[in-house]
């Protein structure tokens, strides 16, 4: 257990990061806090925060990131969604995308965090290059997947926070509709969710919420981990819930980002939701991420990165290639960043054809977080082609069945969550 003047320096020290991706100039705090962070106090190092948190932008950093809605409206394209929805195998694609979800994460879970080169490494050793079947485990290899992770050795899906969350959204749409606001969401997560169940950006806001910050200050009071994977990896139910309505889809995952994430930590999330929602609808993976780029804002960090790998998918021969271009460019964010990460989702979209197997091994052999990579590809991919097109050996040994977390849902039958998110949809129109 960190005492506070650790844990705030600790906070400090990861404000640095953040704010100089934002584009502020933090040399003169990182000199005082090079100089004496060990040797301040509490009330001292949260000072030094609030210095850091007030910095602007250079004016030469060029990037328009806006994190309230109409901001966020008015910065992207003039993408619309259709007066009407007509959505071909509904059902067989709803259980497609929550069981690609699972399958996805599953795939990630036992090399989460490993870089690319050591995946490939591993997975060659084991005869197992490329990637087309759940991991191996190797004899004495100590991965950080644990049990029940590896081929040969899956009973059911485990309980993982990227599905935590898929599960906690049905529940909060049930209860509340698309309606929602975050200050709903947001109470389902302090009834419905352990504190410490959740990690780096929703720790922090669960925190904030405990001790009544309003939304959306709940997201910026002390965290620093404001624009990283974890709003991202919670878009999934509403871009379900939204099927063939991704603006709608992503303004819906803009109330739940906003309790934790601001600016690209909060585009995340509506590009992931608006991806998802054009997969029900979408004629090829091209079109879903060019209809999740179109939701957020042109100017963005994210959106120039995705721009630019989709450039260099059209010129690039092969994933491992394009890869080496992400990792030059972007490769100095936290492997748990929203940025890196989704160019990842976006890479494994564009290489792997339609394909559902492809799709997701690419997402999860890109490496960085893998498990959160593999769930939302493995979502996408799962609307797009649906559950009967997905292979028997990805199906068979998650048995129908997903455990979590969330109260209430502790072990649930995914073709039992399908069909309640299916209702959903259609009660909407």
């Amino acid at each position: 257990m960190l005492t506070r003047e650790e844990w705030l320096r600790k906070i400090v020290l990861q404000e640095i990061s953040q704010k100089r991706e934002e584009g502020c100039d933090t040399s003169e705090i990182e000199r005082v806090f090079r100089e004496r962070g060990t040797t301040l106090g509490a009330d001292e190092l949260e000072s030094l925060w609030r210095r850091l948190f007030s910095l602007e932008p250079d004016r030469s950093f060029g990037f328009v990131e806006p994190s309230d809605l109409a901001g966020i409206r008015a910065q992207r394209l003039g993408l619309a969604d259709p007066d009407e929805v007509r959505i071909e195998r509904l059902e067989d694609r709803m259980l497609g995308a929550w069981l690609g979800r699972c399958v996805g994460c599953l795939l990630g879970k036992p090399v989460e965090g490993w870089s690319r080169r050591r995946i490939e490494e591993y997975l060659k050793e084991e005869d197992s290059y490329p990637l087309r079947d759940y991991f191996p485990r190797a004899s004495g290899e100590d991965v950080p997947g644990g049990r029940g992770v590896f081929r040969g050795e899956i009973q059911g899906m485990p309980r993982d926070d990227d599905v935590d969350y898929t599960i906690l959204g049905l529940h909060i749409l049930e209860s509340f509709g698309t309606e929602v606001t975050s200050e709903q969401i947001a109470d389902e997560w302090l009834s419905h969710l352990q504190y410490a169940s959740v990690y780096t950006a929703e720790r922090e806001a669960y925190r904030n919420l405990a001790d009544h910050l309003p939304v959306p200050e709940t997201a910026v009071y002390l965290n620093p981990y404001r624009e990283w994977i974890g709003a991202q990896i919670r878009a999934d139910p509403w871009g379900y819930v939204m099927a063939g309505r991704p603006v709608a889809a992503a303004d819906l995952a803009f109330k739940d980002a906003r309790i934790s994430h601001v600016k690209n930590g909060i585009y995340g999330e509506m590009m992931a939701a608006a991806m998802v929602a054009s997969a029900f609808t979408a004629s090829s993976p091209e079109e879903i991420v060019r209809t999740g780029l179109a939701v957020i804002p042109a100017k963005s960090r994210l959106a120039e990165a995705v721009r630019r790998v989709l450039d260099w998918s059209r010129r690039v021969d092969s994933w491992e290639k394009c890869f080496e271009r992400v990792e030059e460019n972007y490769g100095h964010y936290s492997p748990v960043h929203t940025i890196n990460n989704m160019l990842n989702i976006v890479l494994a979209l564009m290489y792997g054809g339609g394909d559902f197997t492809r799709s997701i091994s690419i997402a999860v052999m890109a490496g960085w977080d893998t498990d959160c990579n593999g769930a939302t590809t493995g979502s996408v991919m799962g609307a797009f082609v649906g559950a009967a097109a997905i292979p028997d050996r990805w199906a068979e040994p998650i048995s129908d069945v997903v455990r979590s977390y969330v109260r209430g849902f502790e072990e649930c039958s995914i073709s039992d969550l399908s069909s309640r998110m299916v209702a959903l949809v259609n009660d909407r129109s």
